[in-house]
């Protein structure tokens, strides 16, 4: 029984090694040696998959962190300081990843480095502004922000490298099950539709793949495996038609549109979800709501 292995047990499940954490066995990676040559790549690497999954237009140079405070300062404007504010992040952001290249290059030098000298006080005071701010970024689908991916460059300066994967695994877990949860939902919302008959198989799928996804690395081989899998899951659930009959009426062209919206709406969700590799809580919740909506409509009674 899952409920009886120890959160962090390692252990060959299926011919890969996999790790244990909240009922899911997610494939282990071995953390690299703990330097600040490793942390460095760590946090250069959690920085661009911040950029490339939160609104467009934020990922302002370190140099420009000066411009950045003073727009943000004078703004009055709370829709646009909220803009600013998340401009002003990334510019901490790329500022403290630019100290901590410097930092890395002067120890390959020989210079030795210590977690308490200034400079390091100052990228972490950096990351710790910006960590603030994260409140104001959304997630690029414009709905939602994602605290969790904002706040990990900032936990992979703070903790132990092997520490960090650890949350990461806990994280990974959280995500599994919201995938889950929201798979699990479409499956019992469609299952007495005629209109859309036989979609669980393809939802199961779906949220296999998309489990699969969320646990590989980029780098990890298996990835020209899971990639496509998951891609070809989610197309066959977006060009989905539903079946109609010859002269529908309009509360069956009505629930049509809903069909076809939820579940384009839920597939995209799980893949904002997949790619970003956190809970999306809010989305989710909506989603949800949207799914016990369309079956009171039309499905209950």
């Amino acid at each position: 029984m899952t409920q009886d292995i120890e959160n962090g047990t390692i252990a060959e499940i299926d011919g890969r090694t996999c790790v244990y954490y909240d009922g899911y066995w997610i494939k282990y990676y071995e953390p690299p040696p703990e330097s600040l040559e490793a942390k460095k790549g760590l946090i250069e690497a959690l920085t661009r998959r911040l950029f490339n999954h939160v609104e467009h237009g934020i990922n302002i140079p370190g140099i420009r962190l000066a411009e950045a405070r003073v727009a943000y300062e004078r703004e009055t404007d709370l829709d646009r300081k909220r803009v600013n504010g998340a401009m002003l992040a990334g510019a901490l952001f790329n500022r403290a990843a630019g100290i901590f290249t410097k930092l890395v290059e002067l120890q390959a030098d020989g210079v030795e480095v210590e977690y308490d000298d200034a400079l390091m006080r100052e990228c972490g005071s950096y990351l710790r502004e910006a960590l603030e701010l994260g409140h104001m970024v959304r997630h690029r689908g414009g709905d939602e922000g994602i605290d969790e991916l904002w706040g990990e460059p900032f936990k992979a300066f703070t903790q132990p490298i092997a520490s960090f994967y650890e949350n990461r695994y806990i994280k990974i877990a959280q995500t599994m099950r919201d995938i889950d949860r929201i798979t699990m939902t479409l499956r019992a919302t469609f299952e007495d539709s005629r209109q859309i008959p036989n979609v669980g198989p393809l939802l199961q799928e779906f949220g296999e793949a998309a489990k699969r996804k969320c646990e590989i690395l980029r780098t990890d081989p298996v990835i020209f495996d899971v990639w496509p899998a998951f891609v070809v899951a989610s197309d066959r659930l977006r060009t989905i038609q539903p079946k109609l009959p010859p002269a529908p009426s309009m509360s069956e062209i009505h629930q049509a549109q809903e069909c076809n919206r939820i579940l384009k709406a839920g597939t995209a969700l799980v893949t904002h979800i997949v790619r970003a590799r956190v809970p999306m809580p809010k989305s989710a919740r909506e989603l949800i709501d949207q799914c016990h909506r369309f079956r009171r409509s039309f499905l209950d009674g």
